[in-house]
């Protein structure tokens, strides 16, 4: 991509974006970062050269989460809820992004850096790597929503009120993470994961995450219903007309 991006290096390779977050030394999510990430991955949505993107960061670390040094002035009238609203953008747009994001864990992920993982499709971490979040150790909140939605209730408690970390190997066997593998590895691990998405149907797989993002609230019939209406619009397009091709030859499809 040419797009100069402050907060972030992107390479594009197999249908795969790889989103790298280059904030040195810990990668903590300030002013650019949140400007920035937005219209990124609005991009890659739209981008018919990406079919699924990996989320990873720079050096050792994922993500330190939010900068402590660019917090918004309470005396100054409107400074928090816009500060807030560009903090929930930043995850937002990770979660309704049209492509499958698969989050590379590499190394810490603490707050705001949780929460940005936990936003992800799919995710994959370092043995080393590690999710915390550490608001009560700040006199701070948050978070409690998107650790409720990966972990069991009282592992979400353990985690919010003591700030204790989570590796790898743990959030596997939590059933948070779909894979836990040495540091060395991660990065190519999930990378295989998007390649492998990317060989799917386009059209399949945007509406397999629109299903995910729409029904996760709803109840069974109506989820059901929503998901019904998805594979009649499928029935229509280009894919399905090759899926059904191939099949009858023998073959794999070309998407």
């Amino acid at each position: 991509m040419t797009e100069p991006y402050q907060a972030f290096s992107v390479e594009i390779a197999d249908h795969v974006a790889t989103v790298t977050i280059n904030l040195p030394p810990v990668n903590a999510q300030n002013r650019a970062f949140r400007e920035e990430i937005t219209g990124l991955f609005d991009s890659l949505g739209e981008r018919p050269d990406v079919r699924a993107i990996v989320l990873t960061g720079a050096g050792k670390i994922f993500s330190a989460g939010a900068d402590l040094k660019d917090r918004p002035d309470p005396q100054v009238a409107g400074a928090y809820p816009t500060h807030s609203r560009k903090v929930r953008e930043a995850f937002n747009c990770v979660m309704e992004c049209p492509k499958p994001v698969i989050a590379a864990v590499n190394g810490a992920a603490i707050g705001a850096g949780c929460v940005l993982a936990l936003v992800c499709d799919i995710i994959v971490m370092a043995d080393e790597a590690y999710l915390a979040m550490t608001e009560v150790d700040y006199v701070l909140a948050g978070g409690v929503s998107h650790i409720r939605r990966h972990f069991g209730e009282s592992d979400a408690r353990l985690m919010i009120y003591t700030a204790r970390r989570i590796s790898g190997p743990e959030a596997l066997r939590m059933n948070v993470a779909s894979l836990s593998v040495p540091r060395a590895e991660v990065l190519e691990a999930a990378r295989a994961i998007a390649r492998e998405i990317a060989a799917k149907s386009p059209a399949a797989v945007r509406a397999a995450k629109k299903s995910f993002l729409v029904t996760e609230d709803l109840p069974l019939q109506e989820g059901y219903k929503f998901e019904q209406s998805q594979t009649a619009m499928l029935a229509t397009t280009d894919d399905f007309r090759e899926a059904q091709r191939a099949f009858a030859e023998k073959r794999k499809p070309a998407f």
